[in-house]
């Protein structure tokens, strides 16, 4: 039987624990703030650079990993398995899965499956743990391949920003429409589609947000993830919203990093349906 090792990057925002427990292998996507580059690390180490974030003027600027990230975890992988099956973040979003695909080129002879996810944060980190369960099953690498390709078919991110400050800030929108949104307490919802951001809808307050939000998860959902930043009360509130709509669904909660949430900003939410 065929030992499979699962790759994927660090936008999955999975915990240490289990990392260490499944020998999954994170390649960290980086970011520079404040003139210090960083690799992006995991949940419960974020909390410091959102602050920074919310109480000054600079903004991050993030890269993919660079493809001597990926030969060296394709290397080490291979040390003691025989297949690498890499499921990263959307190409349409992040360089990732280009650097990946040029890392795999150049290691031509060896059995490395790369597959874009289309998505990222919760959704991607379900794709993964769905990946490594099928490998731990004795499922071939084609079989966790096609898989892959088809459930990332079935999944949906939805976020709303506590502030259009951030998106302002990355270039997404407009001072002007930034300043004149914020005072009339306007909501983007912002949805990956296709493996890309795009703005839906805008709404008024919080609250209609959150409902909007919600009225688009389908009766046939299996996992929802919620993801935040510095914003756990109301991430809490929320589950408890979905668990009494959706009662036999597994609900997590995930904190989002500094390469997706710098461009989103503190008090985002995010639902993520798989």
């Amino acid at each position: 039987m065929s030992r499979i090792k699962i790759i994927t990057d660090s936008t999955c925002y999975i915990s240490k624990e289990y990392v260490d427990k499944e020998n999954l292998a994170i390649v960290p996507l980086s970011y520079v703030f404040d003139g210090v580059s960083c690799k992006e690390g995991f949940k419960g180490e974020f909390e410091e650079f959102f602050k920074k974030l919310g109480s000054t003027k600079l903004f991050p600027t993030t890269s993919q990993p660079a493809v001597g990230d990926f030969i060296k975890a394709f290397n080490e992988g291979l040390m003691d398995n025989d297949e690498i099956i890499v499921i990263v973040v959307s190409s349409k979003i992040s360089g990732t899965y280009n650097s990946a695909m040029l890392a795999k080129n150049m290691l031509e002879d060896k059995k490395i499956t790369i597959i874009d996810s289309e998505t990222s944060v919760s959704n991607l980190r379900f794709l993964v743990e769905d990946a490594v369960d099928m490998a731990k099953a004795g499922k071939s690498s084609e079989e966790i391949r096609d898989y892959i390709n088809n459930k990332k078919k079935n999944t949906h991110i939805y976020f709303s920003t506590g502030s259009l400050e951030y998106l302002s800030r990355s270039g997404r929108l407009s001072g002007v429409q930034a300043t004149l949104g914020n005072l009339l307490s306007i909501k983007p919802i912002i949805a990956l589609k296709d493996g890309k951001l795009e703005l839906i809808e805008k709404v008024r307050g919080t609250k209609k947000a959150l409902s909007s939000i919600l009225s688009k998860i389908p009766e046939d959902v299996k996992m929802i993830g919620i993801c935040h930043i510095l914003n756990m009360e109301e991430a809490l509130k929320i589950k408890t919203q979905i668990q009494e709509k959706f009662p036999n669904v597994l609900v997590t909660i995930d904190e989002l990093g500094p390469v997706i949430g710098g461009h989103l900003g503190p008090k985002t939410f995010g639902i993520c349906i798989y």
